[in-house]
């Protein structure tokens, strides 16, 4: 079972490379922001309290946010693997994420960062914001702090796997099917091992 935490930071490329990852792989991709728009907009019981939060302008716990993660886990026992994108985010995080994988008698195989300069996210993120409807997507000063946002939140997160030698960074820069063989290559160490 190959467990994955695709990261980088917001216009990076996760989205379009766990695409290509789960058609390669049989992987199943979760994003936690997929998990909260399905858990939400169907009222169920962890939407419902994640919910409340939010109309608080509250922060949603994490023990909300595992336990969507958790169910999307057990709904897909018999994947290959998992890729986890927007997730986790922080260590309290990783050590819950790593409690859930242990129950499953898993383990996270490695945690593979985009690394990609500043300049090209911004240039990234305002591209998209000519199609993606989104006004946060074509301002700058908005642009600069999720950046900011991203490396104080994660970087622990990046260090944290480091230390159990299951993190690496490739380069995110180039075409999609550079970056996928890039991917791929980090990949495959773990599935012929």
């Amino acid at each position: 079972m190959i467990n994955l935490i695709l990261f980088g930071p917001p216009g990076s490329g996760k989205g379009t490379q766990a695409a290509k990852l789960v058609d390669k792989y049989q992987l199943l991709h979760i994003s936690t922001g997929d998990l909260f728009r399905y858990e939400m907009g169907n009222n169920t019981p962890l939407g419902l309290e994640a919910k409340s939060y939010i109309a608080k302008g509250e922060l949603v716990p994490d023990e909300v946010t595992v336990g969507m993660l958790r169910n999307k886990v057990e709904a897909n026992p018999d994947v290959e693997g998992y890729i986890f994108d927007g997730f986790p985010r922080t260590i309290p995080q990783c050590d819950a994420l790593d409690e859930l994988l242990l129950e499953k008698g898993a383990t996270i195989s490695k945690l593979i960062m985009l690394d990609v300069p500043d300049e090209e996210i911004v240039t990234r993120i305002k591209k998209r914001g000519e199609t993606s409807g989104r006004p946060d997507d074509l301002d700058e000063a908005i642009i600069r702090n999720r950046i900011e946002v991203y490396k104080n939140e994660t970087t622990p997160v990046f260090d944290y796997y480091a230390e159990k030698d299951k993190s690496v960074k490739i380069n995110g820069v180039g075409g999609i099917d550079d970056i996928f063989t890039r991917l791929s290559e980090e990949i495959d160490v773990l599935v012929t091992s």
